[in-house]
């Protein structure tokens, strides 16, 4: 048997008849560049999150960058931010002119530990990104706390959780914004590059609706410059269909996840993940841990599973900020769940049959 560690052809084949006529319908209308499909799924969107507006972009990098950007986060202001994490998230801040300034993670919910975030206060540090790491919500209410005693802006990174909750609360309803990745092999993937920044601040959307087309809202009225962060009519359509099951796959992982714990409890030195006990994880991706990484995904490979590593260099780590003076060892959490870390294969129409082809595989590995 084959298990790939995700399968979109499969999705695509389950969704054709309906992703296909979307497709061509905004072919035919020509509206390639954002358009009715994207207007449509900007609603959908936001609602789904309970959110008032939702701002369709060209990826979840334009998403963070944009929000910080309509904040006025720029040079000589500190962000505060996890290492471990896609580099996309502090490539936001660099974008800006600001410096990332990372922190550890919880050794269980390997998200941002709020106890970390006061001792990196400084009189420079304008906001904070908690990320929603693998689908795991962040403690929004301890961050939160933090934030509005030193006055701080909080910018969810959402980017793997879409649907995820927190205290029975959407995440996107914490921050000031929550920026949203819709990159193909997320919970809710486009068909190329996508991503999306939900608000409750009309304003704020205003101007960032601004910022994603060259400053402007009427066509060639420049109030200030900008950048083209726009998304993709084809991109819209795509969304637009998929977004109608993302409740039924967003429960179908959490099945897969449960399934995973139940049958790999105690097996080897398998650390298995843990859900946050007030957050409701939509798990993008499993992530276990075990000393012997390197030996079972290799034994995995042999079987026929696709396995994946997020994140095997920590972002203080990375030669792209070595300037900032971090070295190893700093934040230890981090590295060892980036030494660690072993993401199984995880994708709504995973069958029991893959999944107990996956745990024997394990099984056998540390017998």
């Amino acid at each position: 048997m084959k298990v790939p560690f995700l399968d979109l052809k499969l999705q695509y084949d389950n969704l054709k008849d309906e992703l296909v006529p979307a497709i061509m319908g905004t072919i035919e209308s020509t509206q390639f560049i954002l358009g009715k499909a994207v207007e449509d799924f900007e609603k959908q969107f936001a609602e789904a999150h309970g959110m008032k507006h939702c701002i369709a972009l060209g990826t979840g990098t334009d998403a963070l960058h944009v929000a910080l950007w309509a904040k006025n986060v720029g040079i000589g202001d500190e962000v505060i931010t996890v290492s471990h994490t896609f580099i996309a998230t502090s490539e936001g801040i660099s974008l800006c002119g600001a410096t990332p300034v990372f922190v550890d993670v919880d050794p269980v919910t390997y998200t941002m530990d709020p106890k970390k975030i006061e001792a990196t206060i400084t009189k420079r540090t304008k906001a904070i990104i908690p990320v929603h790491l693998y689908g795991q919500p962040a403690a929004m209410e301890e961050i939160m706390a933090i934030a509005r005693k030193h006055n701080l802006l909080v910018l969810e990174d959402a980017c793997q959780a879409h649907l995820a909750t927190y205290d029975k609360k959407f995440v996107g309803q914490f921050g000031f914004a929550t920026a949203f990745s819709f990159y193909p092999g997320k919970n809710l993937g486009a068909y190329g590059e996508a991503g999306g920044v939900t608000t409750n601040d009309d304003a704020l959307a205003v101007k960032m609706r601004r910022l994603r087309d060259h400053g402007q809202i009427k066509k060639y009225h420049h109030q200030q410059w900008g950048h083209n962060y726009r998304m993709d009519g084809i991109q819209g359509a795509v969304l637009g269909v998929k977004l109608r099951f993302l409740n039924e796959w967003t429960e179908a992982r959490r099945r897969h996840a449960k399934c995973y714990m139940e049958k790999l409890s105690g097996v080897g030195d398998l650390v298995l993940p843990r859900e946050g006990p007030r957050a409701k994880h939509v798990y993008h991706l499993f992530v276990v841990q075990t000393k012997f990484r390197e030996a079972l995904q290799a034994h995995l490979t042999e079987k026929g599973i696709g396995t994946g590593l997020h994140y095997p260099i920590p972002l203080h780590l990375q030669e792209a900020y070595k300037d900032l003076g971090y070295v190893k060892g700093q934040f230890p959490v981090t590295e060892q769940v980036a030494s660690h870390g072993l993401s199984l294969p995880m994708f709504a129409e995973l069958t029991d049959d893959q999944i107990t082809y996956v745990v024997d595989s394990i099984k056998e590995f540390f017998d």
